[in-house]
């Protein structure tokens, strides 16, 4: 399988090593919001390989600009004792204009049959029905010219 095609494989995920903090991101859950690239440029450049490098910044201000994505395609772990991301008080929905709902808080996606699927902070689901990666968006909305 061409490197293109595997990193949308589920199981696929990379991580990266910074003073005080990993930050995990699955590929397969990332629809290129660019969050994390304009609040640190610095560490987050995809014009690079590899894309994060965990050193330029602190682990504080990469924890700030990974709670900002709203996939949930990247995550951290602190490894200098600092907590790590808190899921907040509510869960709250919000529907993108013509694409995916965002949810954050405490998030338990399953299956049909009741299977956990994944336990998160954020994550971003599929609106349009579209999408080949069901429950969660993969921008399909766009190519089918999804409305609200």
């Amino acid at each position: 399988m061409a490197e293109a095609e595997e990193r949308y494989r589920r199981d696929v995920s990379r991580t990266y090593r910074g003073e005080g903090i990993v930050v995990l991101w699955e590929p397969k859950l990332c629809i290129h919001i660019t969050n994390c690239i304009r609040h640190l440029p610095q560490v987050f450049n995809a014009g690079v390989r590899p894309w994060i490098d965990a050193s330029a910044a602190s682990a504080e201000e990469i924890a700030a600009a990974v709670e900002s994505c709203p996939t949930g395609a990247l995550s951290y772990e602190r490894t200098d004792g600092a907590p790590g991301e808190q899921a907040g008080e509510t869960t709250t929905v919000e529907p993108r204009t013509n694409g995916p709902l965002f949810l954050r808080g405490r998030i338990e996606v399953r299956d049909p049959s009741g299977r956990v699927l994944r336990t998160a902070t954020r994550v971003a689901l599929c609106r349009c029905g579209y999408s080949g990666n069901k429950p969660y968006c993969d921008l399909s909305h766009r190519a089918i010219d999804f409305k609200a």
